[in-house]
């Protein structure tokens, strides 16, 4: 859909901007439901934006050729594609062939780095399209496959475009003139025999329609062999991840998520793989690898997070302290509480004038900023604990934001609670009222003079920066994603004075105490209830007794009398 709601159809093209680039709609996806988006028919359209096709390559001319044979053969105008060989340390380096497209380069991985990650890097850096395709060295394109690509990155700003890749049988591939006659006719399909899409990412996309039910889980069939993403979107997160040699496309797509991207496959962006992929042939060593190492940096592989004490150098859930103003007594309370909680893989900071605590000669027990000092000597070798002047504009790539005023602390339980509602109903934000001042339009997860605990999704509120224009972001995450309020009570937020304490009481044992309290609370309240309908039915009771009716008497008073047993 366009910013004003309406559906984007092919009668909608990018605009040109004042600099001269390439304008595109920012559509209002909810979730990753790309549904509400019309692409135009292959080949009825006029493409506008520059793509620049990556190609990590190491010790593969012959594969190379081919694949930039079938680039070449392709229906995207060739004055808006630009090719990039990015040369992992090739010996001899590889070449450009006879057959590639008119605008092909080679670049090399800088001298003493090595691997897919800097070769994936080294190729983006260079690349100076709107758009960034990556393409594996062993691929054949079909025709009109970056086409298919373009026409989506021209209808929604943060679209990333996932090609649809079939296996052929291992074996020697087609020459480079044969797929380039191929491609170029439209038959490339007729080079593979036995061709097949591979198993695990063909069951997902049936069960999530094709990504649009997916969720936040969408980024899991993020993959380099063809993929394309904005340039602006993709340096906005730092670009590949150039210390991974293996699962470098799963961090990036993590990551691309948390910024707001939606994931899009495909089926017309078509295109082999010549022979089984390493998944494919050692999937358990592959995977014995990468989850030795992707649970650092993507915090959504909780069946990896397991260990009760282990430190993750991304967390899952960013908690944000403002300490401005207040005492030293109230920020320990909530920045120990949000530490100690069942939820372990948790990062605080803590925001505060630290600029202002100098090292120079001051009154050690009367200085103005002695509350700050005291929370800085307390924190300052804790490394989950950070400090900052300002509050941070994002926790990215933590997919989790949950902000608490100094002097509320979360119960042991508190925050698995917000989360698992959260991810249970997919929400965009969750308010945990402490106080209320003059009521807001709850309806769109927006209130003012009301004091909360507030459980964000970064993926959501980076989304909504992208298309919201007005400044409204919670407004924007309710329409998107949708928002909610609880009662911080009845997720066990107390005020400092009033919460557990955290000194030798075990997370575990102190969420079971609040649970069973909890579940005191509602049985009482239902015995209540009881009592007062045991007393209407006496009533009733002595009613008839009085003659006023003379029907089954025993039978009510029967019922009276067990339900005042029950209660």
């Amino acid at each position: 859909m366009s910013d004003s709601g309406a559906p984007l159809t092919r009668d909608a093209p990018p605009a040109r901007r004042e600099d001269g680039r390439t304008a595109v709609p920012r559509a209002r996806i909810r979730h990753n439901d790309y549904g509400p988006l019309l692409p135009p028919g292959l080949g009825d359209w006029e493409p506008r934006l520059r793509v620049s096709v990556v190609i990590p390559a190491h010790d593969c001319q012959e594969a190379l050729d081919r694949t930039l044979a079938g680039l070449a053969a392709q229906s995207y105008p060739a004055h808006l594609m630009e090719v990039v060989v990015a040369d992992d340390g090739s010996d001899p380096p590889l070449r450009i062939p006879e057959i590639a497209p008119a605008g092909t380069r080679l670049v090399r991985v800088p001298d003493g780095r090595w691997g897919r990650g800097w070769a994936r890097q080294t190729g983006a850096a260079a690349a100076a399209g709107d758009i960034l395709h990556w393409v594996d060295s062993d691929m054949i394109l079909d025709r009109e496959h970056i086409e298919a690509h373009m026409r989506w990155h021209h209808l929604a700003s943060y679209a990333v475009v996932l090609g649809d890749v079939r296996f052929t049988p291992e074996g020697a591939g087609p020459g480079a003139r044969e797929v380039f006659a191929a491609v170029a006719a439209g038959d490339a399909e007729k080079l593979f025999d036995g061709s097949a899409p591979h198993a695990w990412r063909a069951g997902v996309l049936d069960e999530t329609r094709w990504l649009r039910d997916a969720g936040a889980t969408a980024y899991r069939l993020h993959s380099g062999a063809t993929t394309s993403v904005p340039m602006a979107l993709l340096r906005s997160v730092g670009g590949v991840n150039t210390a991974l040699n293996m699962g470098e496309d799963t961090d990036l797509g993590f990551r691309l998520a948390q910024a707001g991207a939606v994931f899009i496959p495909d089926p017309q962006a078509r295109g082999w793989h010549l022979g089984p992929s390493t998944v494919m042939l050692r999937e358990k060593e592959v995977h014995r690898h990468n989850w030795s190492v992707l649970p650092d940096f993507i915090p959504d592989l909780r069946w990896l997070r397991t260990h009760p004490r282990r430190h993750w150098l991304v967390p899952y859930v960013h908690v944000v302290v403002d300490a401005r103003g207040a005492s030293y007594e109230d920020v320990r309370a909530s920045v120990d509480a949000a530490l100690a909680g069942t939820v372990v893989d948790v990062a605080v900071t803590v925001v505060g004038p630290w600029a202002a605590l100098t090292g120079g000669r001051r009154s050690s027990l009367d200085e103005p900023l002695l509350d700050m000092r005291l929370v800085r000597n307390l924190y300052g070798h804790e490394p989950r604990v950070s400090f900052t002047e300002e509050t941070p504009h994002s926790s990215a790539p933590a997919p989790f934001r949950l902000t608490c005023p100094a002097g509320w602390a979360l119960g042991a339980d508190s925050l698995a609670e917000l989360l698992k509602l959260a991810e249970s109903e997919g929400y965009g934000l969750l308010s945990a009222v402490l106080d209320e001042g003059d009521e807001g339009d709850e309806g769109d997860g927006s209130a003012t003079g009301v004091r909360a605990v507030r459980l964000e999704r970064t993926a959501a509120f980076a989304r909504a920066a992208l298309v919201e224009d007005a400044g409204d972001l919670d407004g924007a995450v309710h329409e998107l994603f949708g928002s909610f309020w609880v009662s911080a009570d009845d997720f066990g937020v107390k005020a400092a004075g009033e919460a557990e304490p955290v000194a030798g009481d075990p997370a575990k044992w102190r969420a079971g105490a609040a649970r069973w309290r909890r579940a005191a609370e509602r049985l009482e309240a239902e015995a209540e209830s009881l009592r007062a309908e045991t007393e209407r039915l006496r009533a009733e009771v002595r009613e008839l007794e009085d003659g006023r009716q003379r029907g089954p008497l025993r039978e009510i008073i029967a019922t009276a009398m067990r339900q005042g047993k029950a209660g």
